[in-house]
C-alpha cells in the first residue's frame, strides 16, 4: 500500500473507532458487533506499528495503556473545584429557590435539574479541541493530574466532534463505575479472595488512582459531565452549554432539564426519586443550578460553596421483599454458609435475589422464620444485607429457620470448633463444592494465576474428571481440553500456556494456593521468607511454627494436620515433579531484611517513587506489618501526598510518628 494510502486509511480507522466507542459508550446504540470492532482495532495496530512515523498520541489504540506511572503530578487547578451544599427534603429546596430569588431582588430565574453522580470528581482541559490533561477534585484548589489513566475511559473523547467549542476550555464530571463491572470485579475479586469493594464509588476512586494505566483500563470506567467553563463559553446559560458539550462529544447526561418553577422541582425530585433505580451507574441524589451565567455571577459564593447550585440527597435505599428459601452453601474451606434466597426487588440500581445470613447466630438473632417478609438495605456495603423482619406480616404457623446439621453437598455431619462462629463439613476431600473450590483458588490471579481457568472452566475440569486435585492441572493437554464444551483451540492453548507460565510463580504464592486453611495471602509471605523450602514447612514442629511471625497454635495446627494427610504430601510432590516452586530462590529474596520487626505500619496518600501494594510488599519483605487503621500499636504512617485528614488527626492524638515517603525510603537504606 502507498504511504499516502496508508496515511489515509490510518486517519479513516481512527475516526471510525472513535465514533463507535462514542456510539457504544455514550449513546449505548452500537452499530457494529464487538468482533467487527476488534478488528477494526487490529488493522489499526498493525498498520501503526509498521508506520511508527504515523504514531498519534490520540489514537484509539492508545487508550489502553500499558506502562507503569511513577506517581501523580499536582498541579493547581485553574478555577478552584467547590463542594455543594446538601439538602434532604423537597422544603429545603424550596427555601433555597426563596433565597435566590430575594438575592436577585425578584428576578425571574429558569433552574437546571441535574443526576448527582456518586462518582468521583474531575477536572478536564481541552485545547484546540484535544485533551490535554485530567486533574482530580484534590483539596478543591490543586489536585492530582491522571491524564494517563482518564484517557483509558472510552466514553471520554480524545479528540471533539462537531464544531463550536471555546479553543480553550475545562469540563467538569464524575468518573464512574457502572453497575455491571462493579458486580463483574467484585465477582473476580471474590473468586480471587480478595478484600471486596464497598460500592462503585470508593472503587472508582481507587481505580483512577492505579499507577498501571492498563489495569484502569480493564476495570471499564465510566464518566458524566455536568459543567463546562472557559472565559469564551458559547452560551450565556448553562444548559444551553451542557447541550453544547453533548454536541461535541461528552457523555451529559439526558436526566438533565430545564424548570421554571417549583412545582416542576418537586415533580423531578419525585419522579428520579425511584427511576434513577433504573440507571446503570449508581446516583446518590439531583443537583439544582441556577441557569443564567449572569445571574450566577451576581449570586456567588459562600467560603465552601456556590450560592447558585444546591444538591438534593436521597434517602438510604430499604427495601421490603418476601424470603423464598434459606440455602446452604458450601466454600472451599468447608464453612457452610445460609444464603436468603428473596422474591427479586430492584435495589441501588441492581436487582437483588440473595442476601448472605453469614452463620447460625445471625439467622438465630434475626429470628427469621418461613416466608417471613424481610428487610433489605444495600447502601454503602458491598453485597445486600438483611436488616429486620417485617413481623407483622409473619404469617400465623410459620416455621423458624434452622440450621442445617448435615452438609448439605455430601451429608457428612457438620462440626463446630470451639469459639468459632461457622459450621464446617469435615469431609474435606470428598466434599465436591470443596474439591472444586480449591481448583478455582488456586488457578486464581493472586495465587497461581493460570489464564484460561476460571469458576465454570474448573467446575467443567473436576465434573468431566479431567482435574480431581490441583496437580492434575499440569498433565493437561490441548487434546484433553479441545472436546469440551466452549473450549476450543484458541482457549484450549492459552490454559495450557498458562499453565506452565504458573512455573514462575514464587513459592510464596505457591504455599497460599494449596489451600492450607486459615493461612492467607499475609500468613503465605510470612511462612514462606521462614522456612524457605516446602519440605522444612512440612517436617516443623507446632513449636517451630509458632515462632514465626502471625502463626499462632490454630495456624500453626492446621498446617500440621495439613500436611499428616497423605493426599496433600502426594499432590505436594506431583506439583514439585511438574515444576512448581517449592523453595524461595535468591532473587525472590534479596531485599528481605528484619528492618521493620516487630513494627506496625500504616499507608496513606499517594506517592511518587512506588505504588501503595508496593510499599505493603516492601515492609511484609522487611519484616513490618501492614495495617489499614491507626490505632496505639501503630508504628508509624507512611504518608504521602493528600494523606487523609482524620488519620494525621488521630494520629497526633495518640502520638504517631508520621514518616515521608523519603524518610521511609532512608530508613531502607540504613
Amino acid at each position: 500500500m502507498p504511504n499516502d494510502s496508508i496515511g489515509q486509511r490510518i486517519a479513516k480507522l481512527r475516526e471510525e473507532l472513535e465514533r463507535h466507542n462514542h456510539l457504544y459508550y455514550v449513546e449505548n446504540a452500537p452499530q457494529i458487533t464487538d468482533r467487527e470492532f476488534d478488528s477494526l482495532m487490529k488493522e489499526l495496530e498493525e498498520l501503526e506499528k509498521a508506520n511508527p512515523e504515523l504514531a498519534d498520541d490520540q489514537s484509539p489504540t492508545r487508550h489502553v495503556g500499558s506502562d507503569l506511572s511513577s506517581g501523580f503530578e499536582q498541579v493547581a487547578h485553574v478555577r478552584p473545584m467547590m463542594s455543594l451544599s446538601n439538602t434532604y427534603s423537597i422544603e429545603e429546596i424550596g427555601q433555597w429557590v426563596e433565597r435566590v430569588r430575594d438575592v436577585l431582588g425578584g428576578q425571574t430565574f429558569d433552574v437546571v435539574g441535574e443526576m448527582k453522580f456518586d462518582g468521583t470528581s474531575i477536572s478536564l482541559i481541552y485545547e484546540h479541541g484535544c485533551l490535554v490533561r485530567a486533574v482530580t477534585r484534590g483539596d478543591g484548589v490543586k489536585g492530582d493530574m491522571v491524564t494517563d489513566n482518564v484517557k483509558t475511559i472510552r466514553s471520554i473523547p480524545q479528540r471533539l466532534q462537531g464544531t463550536g467549542w471555546p479553543d480553550e476550555f475545562e469540563i467538569r464530571g464524575e468518573i464512574l463505575l457502572p453497575w455491571n463491572e462493579f458486580d463483574r470485579l467484585n465477582a473476580e475479586r471474590r473468586f480471587n479472595e480478595e478484600p471486596l469493594f464497598a460500592n462503585p464509588r470508593n472503587a472508582a476512586a481507587g481505580t483512577l488512582k492505579m499507577l498501571n494505566t492498563a489495569e484502569v483500563a480493564r476495570r471499564g470506567l465510566d464518566a458524566r459531565f455536568y459543567y463546562l467553563l472557559s472565559d469564551n463559553l458559547p452560551f450565556d446559560n448553562h444548559y444551553d452549554n451542557m447541550l453544547a458539550a453533548r454536541s461535541w462529544g461528552f457523555n451529559v447526561s439526558p436526566a438533565m432539564k430545564l424548570m421554571h418553577s417549583v412545582e416542576e422541582i418537586d415533580d423531578y425530585i419525585n419522579h428520579w426519586d425511584s427511576a434513577r433505580k433504573e440507571l446503570p451507574v449508581a446516583t446518590d441524589g439531583l443537583v439544582f443550578k441556577i441557569n443564567s451565567l449572569r445571574q450566577q455571577l451576581n449570586l456567588g459564593f459562600t467560603a465552601k460553596s456556590p450560592r447558585w447550585a444546591i444538591a438534593y440527597k436521597f434517602a438510604a435505599e430499604r427495601a421490603l421483599t418476601k424470603l423464598r428459601f434459606v440455602s446452604f452453601e458450601v466454600g472451599r474451606m468447608g464453612v457452610v454458609t445460609p444464603v436468603a434466597n428473596l422474591e427479586p426487588v430492584l435495589l441501588s440500581g441492581t436487582v437483588v435475589k440473595r442476601a448472605s445470613l453469614h452463620n447460625a447466630d445471625i439467622v438465630r438473632s434475626l429470628d427469621i422464620h418461613e416466608g417471613d417478609m424481610l428487610y433489605v438495605e444495600k447502601g454503602g456495603e458491598i453485597i445486600p444485607k438483611i436488616t429486620g423482619v417485617d413481623l407483622p406480616a409473619r404469617k400465623p404457623g410459620a416455621v423458624p429457620i434452622e440450621f442445617v446439621k448435615l452438609c448439605p453437598a455430601c451429608g457428612t455431619p457438620l462440626v463446630r470448633q470451639e469459639g468459632e462462629a461457622s459450621w464446617i463439613c469435615p469431609n474435606r476431600y470428598g466434599c465436591r463444592p470443596q474439591q472444586i473450590g480449591r481448583i478455582e483458588h488456586f488457578v486464581g490471579r493472586r495465587m497461581m494465576d493460570i489464564d484460561g481457568v476460571g469458576e465454570e472452566t474448573a467446575q467443567l475440569l473436576f465434573e468431566t474428571g479431567r482435574v480431581w486435585n490441583i496437580a492434575d492441572l499440569y498433565t493437561l493437554t490441548i487434546s484433553d481440553l479441545e472436546g469440551l464444551e466452549g473450549i476450543g483451540p484458541r482457549t484450549a492453548r492459552r490454559i495450557v500456556d498458562g499453565i506452565k507460565a504458573s512455573l514462575d510463580v514464587p513459592f510464596e504464592r505457591v504455599v497460599y494456593a494449596l489451600s492450607i486453611p486459615y493461612v492467607g495471602e499475609t500468613v503465605s509471605k510470612r511462612i514462606a521468607r521462614s522456612v524457605k523450602s516446602i519440605d522444612r514447612l512440612m517436617e516443623m514442629s507446632d513449636e517451630e511454627l509458632t515462632l514465626i511471625e502471625d502463626v499462632g497454635p490454630r495456624i500453626a495446627a492446621s498446617i500440621k494436620g495439613f500436611f499428616a494427610c497423605d493426599a496433600n504430601r502426594i499432590i505436594v510432590d506431583r506439583l514439585r515433579s511438574a515444576g512448581v516452586k517449592m523453595v524461595t530462590e535468591s532473587s525472590d529474596d534479596d531485599s528481605a531484611s528484619d528492618r521493620f520487626a516487630g513494627q506496625t505500619v500504616v499507608i496513606s496518600g499517594t506517592f511518587a517513587h512506588h505504588s501503595r501494594d508496593e510499599y505493603k510488599e516492601i515492609i511484609e519483605r522487611n519484616g513490618g506489618k501492614n495495617s489499614g487503621s491507626v490505632s496505639k500499636k501503630t508504628s508509624f504512617i507512611l504518608a504521602g501526598e493528600n494523606m487523609g485528614p482524620a488519620k494525621l488527626e488521630k494520629a497526633a492524638k495518640l502520638g504517631v510518628k508520621v514518616v515521608s515517603e523519603d524518610e521511609f525510603l532512608a530508613l531502607l537504606e540504613e
